[in-house]
């Protein structure tokens, strides 16, 4: 997943039964924690988001907060609104009264997309058992991934599971750059009772803007 957009290669074979061991255990706490989000008709939460990097010597924190129900969302974050509908995104950029109305199949990547909380780690990374931390009185199990192929931006990705709730609480992505981007969900709701037009896009409501088509 590419945090701004969004998460172990095994060196020695004389461990390599144990290894796998603990790869399977690591990609099966991942497939369960992504089934039990998956089981929900809508969920909803804010999250932090932090980007680091000491050796340029920045510091950037910000939030935001999303509703997710199957292929659908909304994304409020940083000064932007991102609705998609299933077949189009809505990019709501109220500061310059802009919208922005891209097709689905017309990009491959639309930066920061919610559902790939769920989907993410299924391709392309080698998996492995990490650390458990107590945090915020959540028992947090993390499982460590890096990409097979490389040349890519990401060294490695921690990804934190609540393992009473099998939710996933943290994404840590770990760049070769000396960047680190850290995204933190609160505050998750489940199952809430959501109005039937949510996802749907109405252009009356912003009869000033600006619209890209």
């Amino acid at each position: 997943m590419k945090l701004k957009n969004l998460f172990l290669l095994f060196l020695i074979v004389l461990y390599v039964d144990s290894v796998s061991q603990t790869s399977d255990q690591a990609e099966n706490l991942l497939n369960l924690a992504s089934k039990q989000m998956e089981s929900y008709n809508n969920i909803e939460f804010e999250f932090s988001y932090v980007l680091n990097n000491r050796i340029e010597q920045i510091n950037q924190e910000s939030s935001g907060q999303v509703t997710v129900a199957g292929e659908k969302y909304k994304l409020d974050f940083l000064d932007a609104i991102q609705l998609f509908d299933g077949k189009s995104l809505y990019t709501i950029v109220p500061e310059n009264e802009e919208i922005t109305i891209t097709k689905a199949h017309e990009v491959e990547d639309f930066g920061i997309n919610p559902r790939e909380l769920l989907q993410f780690y299924k391709n392309g990374y080698d998996y492995h058992w990490d650390i458990s931390q107590r945090l915020k009185g959540k028992n947090i199990q993390f499982v460590k991934l890096i990409p097979v192929k490389g040349g890519g931006e990401t060294e490695s990705l921690l990804v934190g599971i609540d393992t009473k709730q099998n939710h996933i609480y943290k994404i840590i992505e770990i760049g070769y750059n000396g960047t680190t981007t850290t995204l933190t969900i609160n505050n998750m709701k489940v199952n809430s009772s959501l109005p039937e037009n949510f996802f749907v896009f109405k252009e009356a409501d912003y009869p000033n803007y600006f619209i890209n088509r």
